[in-house]
């Protein structure tokens, strides 16, 4: 009996296990429409003087296309700082060729682009791709203020 018990618990264990670094190896970036974005960035139609971001933790927000080689490159760096500053820092991205209203609100002309969204403050928009040192170094630096 104490040998079934035994068993059943390190299968519920290893399967608790599996689920856990399932969900954290499929952490990504998520997808913002102009809808989403409105909730919980910022409703620039509601307050459209003025900058207020909704989000209780700041933002990165990675203005991309499918067809930009460099978009493509950077994909899996902000996916894995997505991973790194899970609870720290949410992680967008905008397609800018389904999302053209969010790309000309921003002035974003080339792409990557990536925005950073201080929960008090502006957002800093910085143009280009980027390795992950600098990436770290600009979340660091406008979002978690260190």
């Amino acid at each position: 009996m104490k040998k079934n018990i035994f068993y059943l618990f390190l299968s519920a264990l290893f399967l608790f296990s599996s689920l856990l670094l399932t969900a954290q190896s499929e952490k990504k970036p998520e997808p913002l429409t102009k809808e989403t974005f409105k909730q919980k960035v910022w409703n620039y139609e509601e307050s459209s003087k003025e900058f207020k971001y909704l989000g209780e933790k700041p933002c990165l927000i990675d203005f991309h296309a499918d067809w930009c080689g460099w978009c493509r490159k950077i994909a899996p760096t902000l996916e894995e700082l997505c991973k790194t500053y899970d609870g720290k820092v949410y992680f967008y991205k905008i397609d800018t060729d389904k999302q053209k209203e969010l790309q000309a609100l921003f002035q974003v002309k080339s792409l990557p682009t990536i925005l950073y969204v201080p929960v008090k403050g502006q957002p800093t928009l910085i143009p280009g791709a980027k390795s992950k040192e600098q990436f770290d170094q600009y979340i660091q630096q406008y979002l978690l203020g260190k």
